[in-house]
């Protein structure tokens, strides 16, 4: 079987990551294999067509492929919350939280991804047309194999982009290198409230898998609420994970990346969470009208979520 990431060298889907490092698929009886496939609709596209069998990706964006979330079921949470950085050049940034700072840039952001940014740019009364804000693929970021944190801090250093829409790992490269600065940071509270769910990092399966295979989607669930647990105990063993799949400056970065994530952890999808993420969705003009909180979510399988 195999698990779909749309980022690799990152914080943001590390628990799918860990249950599958860390042995947790192959302690609930499956072998899963991790794909990168960047950007996060070729992963959902992967998952339609029967490529992949999960997707570790970023929960809005399952509409890519699956109109009005026909065909999809959200099995748990990663990690609650909207999980990107706004990192702008320093020389830029007056004050932390100041979205404003945009105005003028060109920042960049991935397929879908960007949605984030541009409807909390809206939401906080900025317009990219009348304000010249241009939102836009990061140079480099194309083709297999690409993790676009990385790559998004490396196109900031070369002057490329003024700013970048992007996970934790590109955040705290850029930061350590003094080449950006975190103007927002949305679960910990920077930016318009409503902006904490517009999506979250999840884990998605195909309605016929729940429906046919309900033992292998229970067992996906089971194996990423262990690694949750597992890093919770000891955020350490991020880093031998990292030291086989990051390179070494990354690796080096991983285990606090991911303690600071902890209070995130939880697989909790809520109701709340749902109505929240369909109001950004039909915002963005990605979903007609509604879908049911049993639409979305894998409801017979929530007692898993412990």
């Amino acid at each position: 079987m195999k698990l779909a990431v749309p980022d690799l060298i990152s914080n943001s889907y590390f628990p799918a990551v860990a249950a599958v490092e860390l042995g947790f698929f192959k302690q609930e009886g499956l072998d899963v294999s991790l794909e990168l496939i960047f950007p996060v609709d070729k992963s959902y596209a992967a998952l339609r067509d029967g490529e992949v069998d999960f997707v570790g990706g970023s929960a809005h964006s399952a509409l890519a492929a699956f109109p009005n979330w026909k065909g999809v079921k959200l099995l748990c949470a990663q990690g609650q919350g909207m999980y990107w950085f706004l990192v702008m050049r320093p020389d830029l940034v007056k004050e932390k939280g100041d979205v404003s700072v945009i105005k003028g840039c060109t920042i960049g952001a991935a397929p879908w991804v960007e949605m984030g940014l541009r409807r909390l740019v809206a939401a906080a009364g900025l317009d990219t047309e009348r304000d010249n804000i241009k939102i836009m693929p990061v140079p480099g970021a194309v083709g297999a194999g690409i993790n676009f944190g990385v790559t998004a801090a490396k196109a900031l250093e070369d002057g490329k982009i003024d700013g970048f829409w992007a996970n934790g790992m590109g955040t705290e490269v850029a930061v350590r290198k003094g080449i950006g600065k975190v103007v927002l940071d949305i679960r910990r509270g920077d930016g318009p409230k409503e902006c904490f769910n517009y999506t979250m990092a999840s884990i998605a399966t195909t309605d016929r898998m729940v429906r046919e295979e309900p033992e292998k989607a229970a067992a996906a669930i089971r194996a990423v609420t262990a690694a949750q647990k597992a890093l919770t105990a000891d955020p350490t063993l991020a880093t031998g994970i990292g030291k086989k799949l990051f390179p070494e400056t990354e690796a080096t970065l991983i285990a606090e990346l991911i303690r600071r994530d902890l209070p995130f952890y939880s697989p909790v999808i809520s109701e709340e969470f749902v109505r929240d993420m369909n109001q950004f969705a039909r915002d963005m003009k990605i979903l007609d009208g509604d879908a049911a909180y049993e639409d979305v979510v894998a409801t017979d399988l929530r007692a898993l979520w412990k």
